[in-house]
């Protein structure tokens, strides 16, 4: 199960993944070695199956593109925004206003992998209800 400083280490990676461990342990607030330790445990429980380069989504045609509004319970958006940047699969997370608290962009290989995208997101402590829109086609 990830804790708190595992979903900020991961937000920080998927912000840049060239992050050094030590601008990461600064900015984490612990010791390189623990940065160390914690890639290195996330890689093993395959949390982090690699490195990739980000493309602009025009330039990645293949995939699977849904927004998903999320519903947050009470005050705990801090604590859900936290979580949600470490899962591999949102994209872009936005604050909205109207019927969901938050919007996310998922991007996945296969309807298979959007599924466990899902799934992740929707276990994840203080989500209170999520819906979830493929993109089927762009026209503007």
């Amino acid at each position: 199960m990830l804790d708190d400083l595992d979903h900020r280490l991961l937000a920080l990676l998927r912000a840049d993944a060239r992050l050094s461990t030590a601008t990461l342990a600064h900015r984490l607030g612990v010791s390189r070695g623990t940065v160390a330790n914690r890639i290195r445990k996330l890689e093993q429980e395959q949390v982090i199956v690699g490195y990739t380069v980000l493309l602009r989504p025009d330039a990645q045609p293949e995939g699977i593109t849904a927004w998903m509004g999320i519903l947050v319970e009470g005050n705990r958006t801090r604590e859900v925004v936290a979580r949600l940047l470490g899962e591999p699969g949102v994209t872009a997370l936005h604050d909205t206003n109207g019927r969901w608290d938050l919007l996310a962009e998922l991007r996945a290989d296969s309807l298979q992998a959007l599924s466990q995208v899902l799934e992740r997101i929707r276990l994840l402590q203080g989500i209170r209800g999520t819906e979830t829109s493929i993109h089927l086609a762009t026209y503007r």
